[in-house]
């Protein structure tokens, strides 16, 4: 048998015999590491079962649908996400950072997976991070208690399959992926040769049994997915659980999803009692605005399918340095500085002698145009220090030449503004005149430039 050790890249998984300061697979820098594991013939030994349940191919017209193509999890917003619920044979790949709560989260809905549609199903959670006696304590505390759901706590990924074959589950859950290791491959668990052949193995029984598999994936210090990034491109969704540790609030969105949108978000509280579902986030995120302050400006944001209020604070002071200070949270920094610049040269306003900081209330982190306007709004209000009215709302994309662009989903927009209470809506122009009808009880004004908004603040 021959041993050597290698050289491993942690993004794509490329194997090298010294190391490399630019990976040739991925051509990403400073990703090639050098660890304890070792490449043997074993490796050949472990792949012998994925080889052995290979199909024949079958004309398209052969092919058929099962009974139910999709399974509810329990958990609207996590539907929402997922498009629809856990497809049929697929692998789901969910991510966070420790403590974020993905353990409860997926211990929560295995009870109703249990009962999905009516149909009583088998659900196998396998543990490598707990031992039995803390799952217990735990669905003690979240409430669940099903006899169709089997807890194992086991590391060895071929007597995970082992068991597959003799309970049949319809669900694997799978916490974590780095704690699981394959004999056939001689390195330690967590390695990037590990965390592929195991995922390969459960995709394999996935594929071919129609068992749908949800994988617990860690990140690293730099906020990805730990493990080789092939892992991504394997599966077939990626949830990323996202929110911060001083806040109760948590975000589930997806960053890859073959059967549904990946513009979708789920959002959820979590409790002593768990993760509850927040079915209507937009009063969360207006709840404790304050009332005449200078610098706050209502935004209607879109996820989706999903219309949301979010609330964009400004704060301008005059600068004791050379250089002003920057500050964005919830909105990308390089955005920031192409509106500050706007509105200096296209208003006037002397942003370079002001440090300026830019927040989005909530932990709410907007990434389409639409929030443009409402910044500019915020901002002017904080270098004017003059307050905007309470009840007014904005939403429209901002150029180079200070000129408001349109936006989509409008409709949905006013809707939920008018829903929350607002009384005046600026917008684009170009959406203003394409509106299907302003038959709404509030004042719906169209700007053609940030100019025409000012005059109307």
């Amino acid at each position: 048998m021959k041993v050597k050790t290698v050289y491993i890249c942690s993004e794509c998984g490329y194997q090298s015999a010294k190391w490399l300061g630019k990976c040739p697979g991925c051509g990403e820098w400073n990703t090639l590491e050098e660890t304890e594991e070792t490449v043997s013939t074993g490796k050949e030994k472990g792949r012998k079962s994925l080889i052995a349940k290979s199909e024949e191919a079958l004309p398209f017209t052969e092919l058929s649908l099962p009974d139910y193509m999709r399974n509810h999890s329990g958990m609207t917003e996590l539907d929402r996400v997922l498009g629809g619920g856990f497809v049929h044979g697929s692998v789901v790949l969910l991510a966070g950072e420790p403590g974020i709560g993905k353990s409860t989260l997926l211990l929560q809905i295995s009870t109703a997976l249990t009962e999905c549609d009516g149909k009583i199903s088998k659900v196998l959670y396998t543990s490598g991070e707990e031992s039995r006696l803390q799952l217990h304590y735990r669905a003690k505390r979240l409430g669940v208690s099903c006899k169709n759901l089997f807890v194992m706590t086991e590391t060895d990924v071929e007597r995970i399959l082992a068991e597959c074959d003799r309970l049949h589950p319809a669900f694997l859950i799978v916490d974590s992926i780095q704690t699981l290791s394959d004999a056939g491959v001689s390195s330690a668990p967590g390695t990037v040769s590990q965390v592929r052949e195991c995922t390969l193995k459960l995709i394999a029984k996935a594929k071919s049994e129609g068992i749908s598999v949800i994988i617990v994936g860690h990140v690293n210090k730099e906020g990805g997915i730990a493990g080789p990034k092939v892992l991504e491109h394997m599966v077939d969704a990626v949830l990323c659980f996202e929110g911060d540790r001083q806040s109760s609030f948590r975000i589930i969105r997806a960053s890859k999803n073959r059967y549904g949108s990946t513009n979708e978000i789920g959002v959820f509280e979590m409790t002593d009692k768990g993760l509850i579902q927040v079915t209507n986030p937009s009063e969360l995120l207006l709840e404790g605005r304050p009332i005449g302050v200078s610098g706050n400006c209502a935004a209607c944001l879109v996820e989706g399918t999903r219309p949301m209020i979010a609330e964009i604070q400004a704060l301008s002071a005059p600068t004791t340095y050379a250089a002003p200070k920057r500050t964005s949270n919830g909105v990308d920094y390089n955005r920031l500085w192409l509106l500050l610049a706007v509105l200096e040269r296209r208003l006037g306003l002397k942003f370079s002698t002001h440090d300026v900081y830019l927040n989005v209330a909530g932990g709410l982190r907007p990434d389409e145009p639409a929030s443009d306007l409402p910044c500019c709004l915020s901002l002017i209000s904080a270098i004017k220090d003059r307050p905007l009215s309470d009840d007014l709302i904005a939403f429209g994309e901002i150029g180079l030449s200070g000129e408001c662009r349109g936006v989509s989903d409008c409709d949905l927009r006013i809707k939920e503004a008018v829903r929350l209470g607002f009384k005046t809506i600026i917008m684009p122009y170009t959406n203003y005149k394409k509106l299907r009808t302003t038959d709404y009880d509030v004042s719906i004004i169209g700007v053609k430039s940030l100019f025409e908004a000012l005059k109307y603040i």
